[in-house]
């Protein structure tokens, strides 16, 4: 579990988002702090926060609550489900080959032997529901200010609810059944029990609706790092169609590829990933200027052989002939005897004088795959093509001409595959509600069970909290 020192994380949330370093502000980030210490402990053991912190006043001054929400954004880069995703789950499914020490726990991702007592598994947990926990607490006292204006309030709110749906997205998609947590208060939270995956589900939506009514389309940030609704319809597009909801899906992946004046695919695939974007709907900035993206970090080789990771060959001799992705967004090391190659989407690795390149968490490309794929499921095949083609071609392939579903199908997600790879756990994702996953790993990961689509629920938690039984099958 990783601990934090507080005088680096005032520093740092105050830099990265440009906050007035002034008494409230201050209070408030200590609030979020607080709870993001108190992850170094267990989740049902944490304290409520200091009663020496006057929040009242905190959510009575602007600038205060809003430095409360961007804090939860610095916890969910740095410490929680979603920082090293694409990492862990490209190494568990079939994107990334391990070249790194057996001693570390990406290891038992790569070889298919994690456990309930794993670090990682722990510290998604507890980083998640701790940002939960910071959502929650916001939505309770933005609610109950008498000095915040309705614009404001609208804002934070429409933001925690957000937070509040995407964190639990990816707590059900990595463990299933899990606690739907919408209150801070202690007692509540302690001995709650698990949910099954079709109500969180339910409950996600309820609160991704709630917060598009309440966030306006244009950005309140330069850089697209705070949501609006376009980042909302984004996450319930993916929801939608994760449920098999297929008129909604593409009625919502409409909603935000129809906004031409906010979200365009860059023709030039080197300009994807810069921060300026107008492919991007939403990302996290470094937390410090200069610092590349974490996937830069993590995926980029500099030196031959790889120390860390590479891409599978599989997926590298996927690619069609003349796919510009496999050009643009893979690179290559070499030394006398071999060559590996890296995902190169992000092209900044290490510290320079600026940050070229944020954490990208949504972008259009997704909403016109999740779109083709529902309009494939109502029959609407032409619609289908239409939104397939315009990432064939912006990738320079030629149109796809299939005139069934099954094969239609099968392309839609052979474009996933090249156009998502490494992102997020997309691949991983997209095996398993295919039903595809067993057939996939069970060829190249030893001891592969059907049972080890979901991870286990943390050790730790199920001895603190026996309502969190019973653990996932297989573990």
């Amino acid at each position: 579990m990783r601990c934090y020192n507080i005088n680096y994380m005032v520093k740092e949330i105050t830099i990265l988002y440009k906050v007035p370093y002034r008494k409230n502000t201050l209070i408030c980030i200590l609030i979020i702090i607080n709870l993001a210490l108190s992850s170094c402990e267990d989740f049902v053991e944490v304290e409520l926060p200091s009663s020496q912190l006057n929040a009242d006043d905190v959510f009575n001054d602007s600038s205060s609550a809003h430095a409360a929400i961007t804090a939860i954004y610095t916890g969910i880069r740095d410490a929680g489900i979603i920082t090293d995703l694409s990492y862990e789950l490209g190494n568990y499914g079939d994107e990334l080959d391990f070249y790194g020490s057996a001693q570390l726990s990406v290891d038992n991702y790569y070889k298919n032997t994690v456990l309930p007592s794993d670090p990682t598994l722990e510290n998604w947990w507890n980083g998640a529901y701790y940002q939960i926990y910071s959502a929650n607490s916001i939505l309770e006292r933005v609610k109950a200010s008498k000095q915040l204006s309705i614009e404001d309030k609208d804002q934070l709110l429409g933001e925690a609810f957000f937070i509040r749906a995407l964190l639990h997205f990816y707590l059900s998609e990595i463990f299933g059944d899990i606690p739907y947590i919408t209150t801070s208060a202690y007692e509540d939270n302690r001995s709650v029990g698990r949910m099954n995956l079709n109500e969180v589900r339910k409950l996600i939506v309820d609160d991704l609706i709630r917060a598009a009514l309440l966030l306006q389309d244009y950005y309140i940030s330069n850089e697209r790092v705070r949501p609006n609704k376009g980042v909302v319809m984004a996450l319930l597009a993916r929801v939608y169609l994760y449920n098999e909801n297929w008129k909604e899906a593409s009625r919502t992946a409409s909603y935000v590829i129809e906004h031409h004046e906010l979200y365009k695919l860059q023709d030039n695939l080197d300009l994807s990933y810069l921060k300026e974007s107008t492919e991007i709907i939403w990302q996290l900035s470094p937390g410090i200027e200069g610092e590349s993206s974490r996937d830069g970090q993590a995926f980029i080789i500099t030196n031959a052989p790889p120390g860390n990771v590479a891409l599978t060959e599989t997926l590298v001799n996927s690619f069609e002939e003349n796919d510009l992705r496999r050009s643009h967004w893979i690179g290559a090391a070499s030394n006398d005897e071999n060559t590996w190659y890296y995902a190169f989407k992000y092209k900044q690795k290490g510290k320079e004088e600026s940050s070229s390149e944020y954490n990208i968490m949504f972008r259009l490309a997704e909403q016109y795959l999740i779109r083709s794929e529902a309009r494939i499921k109502i029959g609407d095949l032409e619609g289908a093509k239409a939104d397939l083609n315009t990432i064939r071609n912006r990738a320079g392939l030629p149109n796809v001409d299939a005139s069934n579903n099954e094969t239609l199908i099968n392309l839609m997600m052979s474009e996933r595959r090249h156009e998502l790879f490494t992102e997020l756990g997309h691949r991983f994702f997209d095996l398993r509600r295919t039903g595809k996953l067993d057939v996939t790993l069970s060829t190249i990961k030893p001891g592969w069970d059907s049972t080890d689509r979901l991870f286990p629920i943390p050790e730790n938690e199920l001895l603190l909290n026996p309502n969190l039984q019973p653990q996932n099958l297989g573990y």
